[in-house]
């Protein structure tokens, strides 16, 4: 994967840009920022590579998809990170503030899938939602009587008699969070068109369809919970009626302490997001800065351990804290395009 040309190349790059000719010397441990999702499987990898090399660990930072793409796309230099997780994929304009910024050559790596739960306390009922029943749950406005109104549903048995006679709570992502992206598409989006006034929105006027369908409400039913699932699963520890919204590993990691509620009747697992019965999945992705390959020590060397088969194929380290793995042919294709520093030209 190295070579003396390119290790070369990107210092002169790196030199050019941070106005340095020590950049090497200015930062001897790997940085990165990114998806609180995506982070326990990269402290994972960061875990395994520090034990491996004897160096020191990367530096990995939970921030959220949109902060960790903002802090990545700032610049090139030892100042900025090397590395961004995401829970979605980049967007556009984010490709854009990257390269007007001089982070021009970026290469995209699909780590695998993940699937968006709800869940609570084991102590809480068992419970099986639609989308649509989420939808007017969360929802700033809702559909009723044919008219798209404030939400005024403060109990589950107020949205359906056969749900709990318990308040919505529900602690879910901030809208920084790729989690959060992904549960608007996936979930309000699709809930929402179970509506039919709603649904015609979406071909009469699309912004308002996008606001009605995508706007979380903020009356106190729904609690943003910032970038840390942790203190998401802290709090349903506290509360039986509570419910949170995360990714399938933080489940995975808890399961002693938290279930899953079943979405249109299938709960989520291995097996299910895999064979996409569970219906609430989504891609999970980090992206490398070429320029800083072959200058930050031991960065090379942390994404090949990272796309590795004992890192994300099957039976992997990272499957065992609830990844789900690429098929063969993906995973290789994966690895060609690292190893390669194959450029991201989606956007091209």
């Amino acid at each position: 994967m190295k070579s003396a040309l390119y290790a070369g190349a990107a210092a002169i790059a790196l030199t050019a840009v941070a106005g340095s000719s020590a950049f090497a010397q200015s930062r001897d441990q790997i940085r990165i920022v990114g998806s609180s999702t995506v982070f326990p499987y990269t402290q994972a990898v960061s875990e395994q590579f520090a034990g491996m090399t004897g160096g020191k660990a990367p530096v990995v930072e939970s921030t959220g998809t949109g902060g960790g793409m903002q802090i990545f796309c700032g610049g090139v230099g030892p100042t900025h990170p090397d590395i961004t997780g995401a829970s979605r994929a980049m967007q556009q304009s984010e490709y854009e503030t990257c390269t007007a910024n001089g982070v021009d050559n970026i290469t995209e790596v699909l780590i695998g899938y993940d699937g968006l739960s709800i869940a609570h306390a084991m102590s809480g009922p068992d419970l099986d939602l639609t989308k649509a029943q989420i939808f007017q749950a969360l929802a700033s406005e809702v559909e009723i009587d044919g008219a798209i109104v404030a939400n005024p549903y403060k109990m589950w048995s107020e949205i359906d008699p056969a749900l709990p006679a318990t308040p919505i709570q529900v602690f879910g992502p901030p809208p920084t969070s790729g989690t959060r992206d992904a549960f608007v598409e996936l979930v309000m989006h699709e809930g929402c068109n179970e509506f039919p006034i709603i649904a015609a929105l979406e071909e009469s006027d699309e912004d308002r369809w996008d606001a009605v369908c995508g706007r979380m409400r903020q009356d106190g039913p729904f609690i943003e919970a910032g970038e840390n699932d942790n203190l998401i699963v802290q709090r349903l520890g506290a509360d039986a009626n509570a419910l949170g919204i995360f990714g399938y590993s933080f489940l995975f990691e808890n399961t002693d302490k938290l279930k899953a509620v079943a979405i249109d009747g299938v709960l989520p697992n291995a097996e299910t997001i895999e064979s996409g019965d569970y219906a609430v999945s989504r891609p999970l992705f980090f992206y490398i800065k070429n320029a800083h390959r072959g200058v930050i020590p031991g960065l090379e060397d942390f994404v090949s351990e990272y796309v590795s088969e004992e890192s994300f194929g099957p039976g992997g380290y990272l499957a065992e804290r609830g990844l789900i793995p690429l098929p063969d042919d993906q995973r290789e294709a994966v690895r060609t395009a690292v190893e390669s520093g194959t450029h991201l030209e989606r956007f091209n």
